[in-house]
């Protein structure tokens, strides 16, 4: 099966969906390699850093779950290693 590294770049500004973040985060641990989470209390926002190893649509529905939920935004980063390196 084919993988790619990708970092998602989460931004929560809906304390409420804190949780439900987590929760799609953990139901997708197999193929996170890493991540960083901060709460900025000077702008009552978390932001987070996941680093994963995995197919392109695991990625992509990951991504696009957390970016539907409510005052949340994710982005993609895709690493131009060629996918027979990995």
């Amino acid at each position: 099966m084919d993988t790619r590294v990708a970092l998602i770049g989460i931004i929560i500004e809906n304390g409420d969906s804190v949780e439900k973040v987590n929760a799609l985060l953990h139901t997708y641990r197999q193929w996170i390699i890493g991540r960083m989470g901060l709460p900025y209390h000077k702008r009552n926002i978390n932001i987070i850093s996941v680093v994963m190893d995995a197919p392109q649509d695991a990625i992509s529905r990951v991504s696009g779950l957390i970016g539907k939920l409510e005052g949340v935004t994710a982005k993609i980063a895709y690493a131009k290693i060629p996918e027979h390196e990995a």
